[in-house]
């Protein structure tokens, strides 16, 4: 067959793939590359995805199969798709769904057909018996794993080791497929509203019914536990309540912070029929555990010394919750990870805008949470004007002369701490806040006195980790209503914060090495409004700021945004 020579990918036989972006059909390209491939990098002119096995058992337990993830390589690869891959792309789609994890058949005597007590044990089956004995041969399973006596391929575990025994298994290289059936929990009437309190319409979006429902499947065994991943600003949370409405059980909501907890309970007051004895509080100040509560992973994860246990744990046991919502799971702390080992029972559904972690620990989301369900290319849903159309800019300033001294016999932290405060980034961000007058505004940072130095300059609020619970809400309150057109936040403001009407962020200093930190401070841009938004990140050249751009630009470039370099005095846009 004829290759067109203009076609956007180059798929080579190492697993990565070259995307041409000035190529006809790139962006068509990019968006099927999203289920299966990771992207690696993005420079200016050729970007690199690699498909890698944990994207593709993603991929198939989204019900994509190898032949429609190598017809999308055939169709825009340039080049013939190397034969190995496609014996490579089969042959680790079909492990997925080769190892799985049953019930116990219970008998009129309430015994499996081996004696084993029915629900207190599990089967773990293979028709290989191949893959049998690679796993018999593991060290790491054989404690909790044992072979069924006169069933061939077969293994018993105890109930409280699934979560465990698939984690490792899935670091074997064998997912597992977990067809053990989820108990309901306590009964609930969750209805969503035609009308919010407030009297305005409020209607499912397309999207956000078909993530719920990838969800909750048919609600047989293998479905009812997953991650669905959308970008901010897209109704994240109303997918959690349409999921809600969907099981009418009892739900445990776990997010990042107070103020986030008090958006959801916002939320589902305002779009359900739910009211004060039915939605609890559980964070720091208040314990209040209801048939819905909203907590927040800091109260859970506290505990009086490294050696004690954590006695907010038993939120998880204090009532029949058949549903547990995890609010931003990329960010899910290792504590709560150990858990929800044990909470596989148990319907568990990741809320994300990325699938993203630092600590490479997406494999553990995928064990213990469980995989992908649904995902939308950030770009298609502005196109559809679901979210805001978002230009992305990158503002370099000098070093002043008196900090290079400092800065060049710095280590490593210290630079990155130098360049992050540099004086000048303060004097842009004002220029900039000029720029945008009228506009609503929000100006994010890492470092507090730097913030405090731009709030001064700005005479404008701002917001740390130590501003009062009640005067923080105030403040956001102002912006939203539009009394305060600038405010200046630190990273309290990367999670959960709803600020429908900012349209210019302005990040003078972060974790630029994060992908995570760059979706949720770009997401506070992107609720759906008339105007195009803006994202600027003030960047110390040539310093440590610059080499940490590469992950910003890698993120933005996955997602489809486009973004300009401006150099310190040009900055007149």
């Amino acid at each position: 067959m004829q290759r067109d020579p203009s076609n956007p990918l180059i798929v080579q036989g190492d697993r990565s793939i070259l995307l041409d972006i000035h190529a006809p059909r790139s962006a068509e390209a990019r968006c099927a590359l999203i289920p299966f491939a990771e992207l690696e990098k993005s420079p200016e002119h050729l970007h690199t995805y690699r498909i890698t096995p944990l994207s593709l058992w993603n991929a198939a337990s989204a019900g994509l199969t190898p032949e429609e993830i190598l017809s999308v390589l055939d169709d825009f690869s340039r080049y013939p798709v190397p034969a190995n891959l496609l014996v490579w792309v089969s042959e680790i789609m079909s492990r997925f769904g080769e190892v799985t994890m049953e019930e116990v058949p219970g008998g009129a005597d309430e015994n499996g057909d081996n004696g084993i007590p029915a629900g207190q044990q599990l089967i773990l089956k293979t028709a290989s018996r191949k893959v049998f004995l690679e796993i018999s041969a593991s060290k790491k399973t054989s404690k909790y794993l044992f072979p069924v006596p006169g069933k061939e391929n077969a293994f018993t575990l105890d109930l409280l080791n699934r979560g465990t025994v698939k984690q490792e298994l899935l670091r074997l290289g064998w997912p597992v497929k977990d067809l053990v059936p989820l108990k309901a929990g306590s009964p609930l009437e969750v209805r969503l509203r035609k009308e919010t309190t407030g009297g305005k319409p409020f209607e499912i979006r397309g999207y956000q019914d078909s993530a719920a429902r990838a969800f909750v499947g048919d609600k047989n065994p293998g479905t009812g536990f997953g991650v669905i991943v959308l970008p901010c600003g897209s109704g994240k949370t109303v997918v959690g309540m349409d999921v809600m409405a969907m099981l009418q059980t009892e739900t445990l909501i776990l997010t990042m912070n107070t103020a986030a907890v008090h958006q959801w309970i916002g939320e589902l007051k305002d779009k359900t029929f739910l009211d004060d004895n039915q939605v609890g509080e559980y964070t720091g100040m208040v314990k209040d555990i209801k048939p819905v509560t909203v907590a927040t992973y800091q109260v859970l994860t506290w505990r009086g010394g490294k050696e004690e246990e954590f006695p907010h744990f038993t939120l998880f046991r204090s009532r029949s919750w058949g549903l547990i919502i995890y609010d931003e799971v990329h960010l899910l702390p290792a504590p709560v990870f150990r858990i929800t080992a044990e909470l596989q029972a148990v319907r568990r559904l990741g809320l994300t805008a990325t699938l993203v972690r630092e600590d490479g620990l997406e494999t553990d989301v995928f064990s213990l949470v469980g995989p992908k369900r649904f995902d939308v290319p950030w770009k298609e849903m502005e196109e559809q004007g679901w979210i805001a159309c978002a230009r992305c800019k990158e503002i370099r300033v000098p070093l002043p002369e008196d900090l290079e001294i400092k800065y060049a016999s710095a280590s490593l932290r210290e630079k990155h701490r130098i360049s992050g405060e540099n004086p000048l980034k303060a004097k842009t961000a004002a220029f900039l806040v000029e720029q945008h007058r009228g506009e609503q505004i929000l100006i994010i940072g890492q470092y507090l006195g730097q913030l405090g130095e731009i709030a001064s300059l700005l005479n404008v609020p701002l917001i740390t980790g130590k501003t009062p619970e009640l005067q923080r809400e105030r403040i956001y309150a102002d912006f939203r209503s539009g009394k305060e057109k600038v405010i200046v936040v630190s990273k309290v403001a990367n999670f959960a914060i709803d600020l429908p009407d900012a349209s210019v962020a302005i990040q003078v200093s972060g974790s630029f090495g994060s992908r995570q930190e760059e979706a949720q401070r770009l997401g506070r841009i992107l609720r759906p409004k008339e105007r195009d938004s803006v994202f600027y990140t003030i960047v110390t050249e040539h310093s440590v700021e610059e080499n940490f751009a590469a992950n910003r630009q890698k993120f933005l470039a996955e997602q489809g945004y486009e973004y300009s370099i401006i150099r310190g005095g040009d900055c007149c846009l």
